[in-house]
């Protein structure tokens, strides 16, 4: 089960705990990955931990043309692209009275933007092949909202339009389109928070603890996988029963 044997992968933002980790769980189920990220150092040492099968391409997605050059690369170095996992995203919080507008157009950049150029290149060869997987990585509070996070939940939030758009497209052709919404995951940044913040942040969730970035990364080699073929259009959300949407 969940065999990706003979499958190619792209995940943006794999230098970070999420996308690190769904680039292990992809390339453990037997995918070659292609690791992609502006942090070339975390990368060269990701792609050293995988071995074989791992490649490295950096690049930063507020920049239009590289979308199209990521693609390219997975080409090059996979020899095709079946899998493409929009991991990568930023955050520029701020309340939106005292938002700058250069916050919120870099957080819809790369959080969405990017996503959708990225999807765009890579269905060129799915469509030929008539099998692909597009997951995007979304967020919790792209269904409830966050204070301070204006820009970051229209992001997400679009994510989930897009994706509903992109599978009713794509269906016939053996194509789907996913996301995966966390809620509060063990990262870097929630380990920037306090005790008494991460015990609130306990309380408010059914389950009584944090998520771990594995657990996000197995319910994308669900839907990356062939047995998810009759899931397309959905979001999954990995929260604890932090929202139960």
């Amino acid at each position: 089960m969940f065999d990706l044997s003979g499958k190619a992968a792209l995940v943006t933002g794999a230098s970070g705990g999420i996308g690190g980790a769904i680039a292990r769980a992809l390339h453990g189920a037997g995918a070659k990955v292609l690791l992609a990220g502006t942090k070339a150092d975390k990368l060269a040492t990701l792609k050293a931990a995988l071995g074989e099968r791992a490649f490295v391409a950096t690049a930063d997605l507020a920049d239009p043309v590289a979308g199209d050059a990521l693609v390219k690369a997975a080409d090059e170095q996979l020899g095709q692209l079946d899998i493409l996992v929009n991991n990568a995203g930023l955050t520029k919080d701020g309340l939106a009275m005292r938002m700058k507008d250069e916050d919120w157009a870099k957080v819809i950049e790369v959080d969405l933007t990017a996503g959708f150029r990225l999807a765009r290149a890579a269905l060129r060869g799915m469509m030929k092949r008539r099998w692909g997987r597009i997951i995007g990585i979304g967020s919790v509070v792209g269904s409830t909202g966050n204070p301070g996070q204006v820009n970051y939940a229209a992001a997400k939030a679009g994510m989930v339009g897009m994706t509903r758009a992109l599978a009713a497209e794509v269906a016939s052709r053996g194509i789907t389109v996913n996301c995966v919404a966390p809620g509060f995951i063990a990262t870097a940044m929630t380990k920037g928070l306090s005790a008494e913040q991460t015990e609130r942040l306990k309380i408010a969730i059914p389950m009584e603890r944090i998520g771990t970035p594995e657990e996000v990364a197995a319910c994308v080699v669900f839907l990356a996988s062939e047995e998810s073929r009759y899931v397309t259009g959905h979001t999954l959300h990995v929260n604890g029963g932090l929202a139960m949407i």
